[in-house]
């Protein structure tokens, strides 16, 4: 065991030693974590203020003849630039404006039945005509979505009430049949972890691995390259003892490095939501001891997992760019798993499921951020992740006793 903790100690002072692993490991992702979301956050209130200040190309055919007083009065002309068509435009021009705002030239293009008001007003009976208000805009884009809503909003809205109004004398209370008040009942720590819950176990089961590959594959695939490996083997030290070891530095190292990426991740991302369209998610979370324990104990067996295997497959490999190769399906694959949880809140999920490794974690943690976890759930991840790790470590222990895979024979 003393061989071991001299070979532990080796491998932590090799990190701890070097100022670029240093920087690395524990201070680029902080500085990535705060970078990204503060970009994001900057890109989408720009690209929410960019909507709202956009003076929208706005056409009107068959306009109402009081079109113009309701625009000014509602200040819709402050907002859109409005070309009022004659009744008699040419079925080539009206293509014209349709072009444009399929090209994104214009936002949008009204077209009211002739005698608009007319026809409405004089609506008695079943039966009688209803005009139409025809709306052409192009739903893939953001500003002639925008011009729509602000002309339903403003201009529309006002009229059909208008209307009413005149057919019923003034009392649009006889339209509504009863008040709906709504009462909220809910739980503000499970509300405000739901959008974390959605992105963090992805992003957390990512940077994970990411983390652990780094450094696994160098220290032993790497050291397999240089020859260093070799030389320990031949030294007076058990492999076993070897094994352990170095497993368990390379754990310490990841699980350090995954607790800044994801302590920076969860202060980081109120920044995404401090602006534009998103300033109205609460991505804050208070957690609780039992949350912060359970977030613990399911990155450090996850990590420890994501070392094991990375070293299985880096002690199979001759150099780091074979061990890089095997490495990148499994990645893949990782990610994979994580986004499978991206969009299952509020499922009812069995027990089991949460002892499988990775997918099991990141039902976890989706459950960590919404304050849902039960102590069995967190025992069936834990465990399960674990109880893979022992096995992989095993079979590393196994391949270190094997000369023709330890000196590539």
């Amino acid at each position: 065991m003393n061989n071991a903790i001299i070979v532990m100690k080796k491998e932590l002072a090799r990190v701890f030693l070097d100022k670029k692993l240093i920087f690395s490991l524990f201070i680029l992702p902080a500085v990535l974590m705060f970078g990204i979301y503060s970009i994001m956050g900057s890109m989408i209130g720009r690209f929410s203020s960019d909507i709202m200040e956009h003076i929208s190309k706005v056409y009107i055919l068959n306009a109402p003849e009081d079109f113009k007083e309701k625009a000014e009065n509602k200040g819709y002309f402050d907002i859109a630039d409005v070309t009022v068509l004659p009744s008699d435009t040419s079925a080539e021009t009206i293509t014209t404006v349709k072009d444009d705002i399929l090209n994104g030239d214009a936002e949008l293009l009204v077209e009211f039945d002739k005698d608009f008001i007319n026809t409405a007003s004089s609506y008695k009976n079943e039966g009688d005509a209803i005009p139409n208000v025809t709306i052409y805009y192009n739903t893939s884009g953001n500003y002639s979505n925008a011009a729509r809503n602000n002309f339903v909003n403003l201009i529309l809205d006002d009229y059909k009430n208008t209307i009413l109004s005149g057919r019923f004398g003034g009392n649009l209370e006889v339209l509504n049949a009863f008040n709906v008040k709504n009462e909220v009942i809910v739980n503000e720590d499970k509300a405000n972890g739901e959008f974390l819950g959605m992105l963090v176990p992805y992003l957390i089961v990512m940077l994970l691995f990411s983390s652990a590959m780094g450094l696994c594959v160098d220290a032993i695939a790497g050291e397999k390259e240089r020859g260093t490996l070799a030389s320990l083997l031949l030294s007076p030290i058990k492999r076993s003892e070897l094994v352990f070891g170095k497993l368990t530095a390379l754990s310490i190292l990841s699980t350090l490095s995954a607790i800044v990426y994801s302590v920076s991740l969860i202060l980081a991302m109120p920044l995404m939501g401090s602006s534009g369209t998103m300033s109205e998610l609460n991505m804050n979370v208070h957690f609780s001891a039992f949350q912060i324990i359970s977030l613990l104990i399911i990155m450090v067996a996850l990590v420890y997992m994501y070392v094991g295997i990375i070293s299985v497959i880096s002690v199979l490999c001759k150099n780091t760019k074979e061990a890089s190769t095997y490495i990148s399906p499994l990645y893949i694959l990782i990610i994979v798993a994580g986004m499978l949880t991206m969009f299952q809140g509020g499922v009812e999920k069995s027990d089991l499921l949460f002892a499988i490794p990775v997918y099991g974690t990141a039902l976890s943690i989706q459950n960590i951020m919404t304050n849902e976890l039960t102590a069995l759930q967190l025992a069936f991840s834990a465990g399960g992740t674990i109880l893979a790790g022992v096995v992989i470590t095993f079979a590393i222990a196994k391949a270190f006793k094997s000369e023709r895979i330890m000196f590539n024979a």
